[in-house]
């Protein structure tokens, strides 16, 4: 097996598991829990209903009532509404107007505590605020970026949400250079209050398209949840990169008949690495998602 320049470039970092800094906490934790969590996903308005029936018919649970109205601090309007399953949560929206920049590039929403003192932790541990914090109708939010090129929002409700734990926790998949990879971890893991699971530097390339190379995927778990980084040169095939949520379902095989019956495409067939078996799947409406069974 050949050894290409990614998997080079990632193991010259050296061990940064190893690193203090990573250890070093940006203010007090302002998780709530995984289940607050949202995936954001934005599709056109005539796909809104699609994707919808299509991810419940995947995935289970059911959608809160949508509503119009306008989510971002400067004048839009879109549909919302949140499709709650066992395995993850999607924030939906359909914009009925040009979406205002930066919004639509944000991955995920992170409910918290307090977004004054996530704003303040976010800064310490080294991310951008692209969007400082704004009223919203249930709450307030603001947009941040991370190094690496990682953008998520974070949120907080007026009146506090009561959800049921997942079944189980979905991932949050980000891609990162070689170069990027050891500020995003030291400013995620200090923001987050997480904690490094694993760092592979040998990690199969078929996990990412790329059966003949091997490249660096490290998991992260915190009261966010959990979250992958996949380290790549960026010489990626689609849909590797596209998809931002991993989902773990018990029965690969059974939830991809369930999804393919409800009108969305297997991109990449099944897969074996990393003790999961792992497929693409598109749903109607252009979203990608990552699905995988743990073998034990």
């Amino acid at each position: 097996m050949r050894i290409p320049l990614l998997a080079v470039a990632a193991l010259g970092l050296g061990v940064l598991a190893a690193t203090p800094a990573w250890t070093q906490e940006a203010g007090a934790p302002v998780a709530v829990g995984p289940q607050y969590d949202t995936t954001h996903v934005y599709v056109a308005p005539a796909d809104v209903d699609r994707f919808a029936a299509s991810f419940l018919a995947t995935f289970g649970g059911q959608s809160t009532k949508q509503v119009v109205a306008t989510v971002t601090p400067t004048p839009s309007s879109t549909t919302s509404q949140l499709l709650q399953t066992p395995v993850g949560t999607v924030s939906l929206f359909g914009f009925k107007t040009p979406i205002p920049y930066p919004f639509g590039a944000e991955r995920t929403g992170y409910l918290v505590t307090d977004l004054d003192a996530a704003l303040a932790s976010a800064r310490a541990a080294g991310a951008d605020v692209l969007v400082d914090a704004f009223p919203d109708p249930i709450g307030r939010d603001a947009v941040i970026q991370w190094p690496g090129g990682v953008n998520m929002q974070l949120y907080w409700h007026t009146t506090k949400p009561s959800y049921a734990p997942f079944q189980a926790v979905p991932e949050n998949r980000v891609y990162v250079s070689p170069d990027g990879i050891g500020d995003f971890l030291r400013g995620f893991l200090a923001f987050s209050h997480g904690k490094v699971v694993s760092d592979d530097r040998r990690a199969p390339g078929v996990e990412i398209g790329r059966p003949d190379d091997i490249y660096r995927r490290v998991r992260i778990e915190s009261v966010f949840g959990h979250l992958t980084a996949l380290v790549t040169d960026g010489r990626l095939p689609f849909p590797y990169g596209h998809e931002t949520t991993g989902y773990e379902v018990a029965n690969l095989q059974d939830t991809l008949a369930k999804a393919q019956a409800a009108g969305a495409t297997v991109l990449i067939t099944p897969y074996i690495a990393d003790g999961r078996s792992a497929a693409m799947v598109e749903f109607p409406g252009g979203y990608i998602a990552e699905i995988h069974a743990s073998h034990g």
